[in-house]
């Protein structure tokens, strides 16, 4: 079977592809296979048709095994979702059609029944790619990206390459995407890493030949369960497999130590806000300070660091550092961090609005003070993903921990969920209108992109 190479060799301006460049591409067909790849020039698109794929290959196939080795792929530590980050059932729905799904408590991973990524061994009509550039085209983040149809089209393997990487990731069939996986790829992952793209191309042309030049660190910034963690993922697998070196940090990772959140807890008797981890004041900004600096320094090969996590399962769920043994390291030369939270961008108000919203967050407001230089400003791009209703976190954790019932794992109750989310509501209502009105401090708007989305978590607009 073909190897595996992504239609790097398309020409822009003149799609007619030999039998040989069809062969190199990751859809690896049979021999037999009858293919009409053409050129539209009256609509300059891409019109390959893909009339009859014999779909003979499976799972089990040198496809698969062959395309997940060590010689195609990053190492596949990168393929499982970091330790931590939160997993949401809910999250998943996009990628489930009749597939079954379940946690295993043994390795806290989504394990998956049968999965989309066993191909039928039935021939099967595949849409054409010309189908694929129209429903890209299509896409709510386009227009913001600045991309046209001519665009998009001279860089349609791109998209291919990037959509098939990504159906590898998260074990999805790419000849049967259902319309929401579709959206998920085309519509929201790739445009947002195209964007990245262009930001580091953009970072790293201010710096002269030879200059050592410190990673573009993107900030996330996302209330919790919106599929940030999951966008940052799927972000983060495709600039490895890009061959760039990249790193992911979550605000998480820098929460106070078990014993710093008792203290916390004593000085702050009442406020229920900071009982437990979570709102400005629970986390350790020195130690921010600190691995953020490292993190800059990683421009040469040779040079490693460990990243920090947090075990949020410790002391009964009120969490801890997790022990320095178990924490990933990354080796430089790093080309981008990418750091996420659902309070990143979030700066002060007036005292009287916050207490407007909610007296106990006074503390949480003035505590905010010193996070820009903790977090913020070694931030020089933003995502930042808008949602219209802060209720909709509510609805987002209930729906996760009913999932983990259903499963047989532990999970809050309805109420212990709404108590949980009452301790982050009232800074979302606080903050979340300045961050999507001002963006986040001392952010420049070219580098901000604000993607809005709906209660499927699926993308709407983009400004």
């Amino acid at each position: 079977m073909a190897s595996l190479s992504i239609l790097s060799q398309l020409p822009p301006k003149n799609l007619y592809l030999s039998s040989n460049t069809i062969n190199s591409t990751c859809f690896c067909f049979n021999n037999n296979s009858n293919y009409d790849f053409n050129f539209n020039n009256n609509s300059n698109i891409h019109n390959y048709k893909l009339q009859a794929l014999s779909c003979s290959y499976h799972h089990s196939s040198s496809l698969s095994r062959q395309a997940l080795s060590k010689s195609h792929y990053p190492s596949s530590k990168c393929s499982h979702m970091p330790t931590h980050f939160s997993k949401s059932g809910s999250e998943y729905s996009w990628m489930l059609d009749d597939s079954k799904h379940q946690l295993s408590t043994s390795t806290n991973k989504w394990t998956h029944g049968r999965l989309h990524s066993v191909f039928p061994s039935s021939p099967a009509q595949v849409s054409s790619v010309e189908d694929l550039y129209e429903f890209i085209c299509s896409g709510p983040l386009i227009s913001k990206l600045g991309l046209t149809s001519e665009k998009i089209a001279d860089s349609i393997d791109k998209w291919i390459s990037y959509g098939l990487h990504l159906c590898r990731l998260f074990q999805l069939n790419e000849l049967y995407l259902t319309v929401p996986q579709k959206a998920r790829i085309y519509h929201y992952y790739i445009p947002v890493f195209i964007w990245c793209e262009d930001k580091i191309s953009k970072y790293v042309s201010q710096f002269k030949d030879g200059e050592d030049i410190p990673p573009l660190v993107i900030g996330f910034s996302a209330p919790q369960g919106c599929g940030k963690t999951t966008l940052v993922f799927a972000l983060d697998y495709l600039f490895r497999v890009t061959g760039r070196k990249s790193a992911t940090l979550s605000i998480d990772d820098f929460y106070l130590t078990a014993e710093g959140q008792a203290k916390l807890r004593g000085e702050n008797s009442g406020n229920e806000l900071l009982e437990f981890r979570g709102n400005a004041g629970s986390h350790d900004l020195s130690f921010s300070i600190e691995t953020l600096t490292a993190l800059s320094k990683l421009t040469k090969e040779g040079i490693k660091m460990k990243l920090p996590r947090y075990d949020k399962s410790a002391y009964s769920g009120r969490g801890d550092r997790a022990d320095p043994s178990k924490w990933p390291e990354v080796e430089g030369p790093l080309t981008v961090i990418l750091f996420e939270g659902w309070m990143l961008g979030f700066k002060p108000l007036p005292m009287q609005v916050v207490k407007a919203v909610d007296p106990q967050l006074e503390t949480v407001n003035k505590n905010l003070e010193a996070y820009y230089d903790a977090w913020d400003k070694f931030i020089k791009a933003w995502v930042v993903i808008k949602i219209q209703d802060p209720s909709c976190v509510y609805q987002w954790r209930l729906q996760a921990e009913i999932a983990m019932r259903e499963a047989g794992l532990p999970g809050m109750t309805d109420e212990e969920v709404k108590d949980f989310v009452s301790r982050y509501l009232p800074a979302y209502k606080a903050y979340l209108p300045t961050l999507y009105a001002e963006g986040p401090s001392g952010s420049d708007p070219e580098n901000v992109l604000l993607v809005e989305i709906d209660e499927a978590r699926n993308p709407i607009l983009a400004t």
